[in-house]
């Protein structure tokens, strides 16, 4: 459910004090607030979100402007589908590619 029109956007203001002092390239910043929306302010600045295990690097561009920081952070590793017989089907096709040849 969105949050309501009056109260307005939720953005961290632990995240707006760091990045007050801040000139954009600066190092990224280490946050956990995931839930803290994008401000027009925090365009140029690097932050590294938590995923729950890692922190990912999240470069903020205008186009993010609106949306919530943990969204540009993935919490789910996708390792493919299938099982035996598409390992069999992809080792069947590295084997058909030819190698390149060797530049002097």
């Amino acid at each position: 459910m969105a949050r309501s029109s009056k109260k307005g956007p939720y953005v961290d203001p632990r995240l707006l004090k760091k990045i007050s002092g801040l000139r954009p390239g600066a190092p990224a910043i280490k946050t956990w607030a995931r839930a803290s929306e994008i401000a027009p302010e925090m365009v140029g600045f690097a932050f590294a979100v938590h995923n729950g295990k890692d922190f990912i690097e999240v470069r903020v561009t205008e186009e993010m402007v609106g949306h919530r920081l943990g969204e540009f952070s993935p919490t789910r590793k996708f390792t493919k589908h299938g099982g035996k017989m598409q390992r069999d089907i992809e080792a069947g096709a590295a084997a058909a590619v030819p190698a390149a040849p060797a530049k002097k």
